[in-house]
């Protein structure tokens, strides 16, 4: 198994719960893979999830923000730990990708040309994987059923739009949550922490 170079980032902004233990077990588990694992919470960072002007201007980024995206880029692998609040993610987690994925970085527009003309652009993270692993407070096939894949925009629009692959995995009832289910997430989550996917 090839060892990689692991970016956990908890999309939580109060990772004590779920999340938290969720990103605690997979880290562990790489690291004794022999995987690296670089890991931020987003509630320690400091930075303003507010485009103020929309993409008229870029705002200055805060060195938080500047390491988040470093981290992106010497990633293999990213894992986005995060739970489903009104069938998206948190405003938070939101305002991180609408400040950081921006061009030169996540992706670059073809300004000339017939690919310019049809709008298209490079995808400047090709050749990473991501996992997504989103808590629900329902169950996930309820949550289809009724509202969609609810993890649509990250996987879709952000990340894959950077030509990132992504994969997902969703745990719930988490608010339901049994001792046996517990142990089964958890034991799911060691596997992809030691296979490092």
């Amino acid at each position: 198994m090839r060892k990689k170079n692991i970016f956990v980032f908890v999309g939580n902004p109060d990772c004590k719960g779920l999340c938290g233990a969720l990103a605690e077990i997979y880290v562990q588990n790489a690291r004794e893979a022999g995987h690296t694992v670089e890991v931020m919470h987003i509630e320690d960072m400091k930075f303003d999830p507010i485009l103020h002007h929309g993409y008229k201007t870029i705002q200055q980024l805060e060195p938080d923000l500047v390491l988040f995206q470093n981290r992106i880029r010497a990633a293999d692998h990213i894992v986005i730990i995060y739970p489903n609040w009104w069938g998206t993610m948190p405003a938070l987690l939101k305002g991180l990708f609408d400040r950081t994925w921006i061009p030169r970085f996540a992706f670059r527009y073809f300004k000339e040309g017939w690919l310019g003309r049809l709008h298209m652009w490079d995808k400047l993270l090709k050749g990473k994987t991501a996992r997504l692993i989103v808590a629900t407070n329902s169950p996930p096939w309820l949550l289809w059923l009724s509202m969609g894949d609810v993890t649509h925009t990250i996987k879709d629009n952000i990340l894959g739009f950077a030509g990132i692959k992504v994969a997902t995995t969703m745990f719930g009832p988490s608010e339901r949550m049994t001792e046996s289910m517990k142990v089964k997430w958890f034991a799911k989550v060691k596997r992809l922490g030691s296979r490092g996917i």
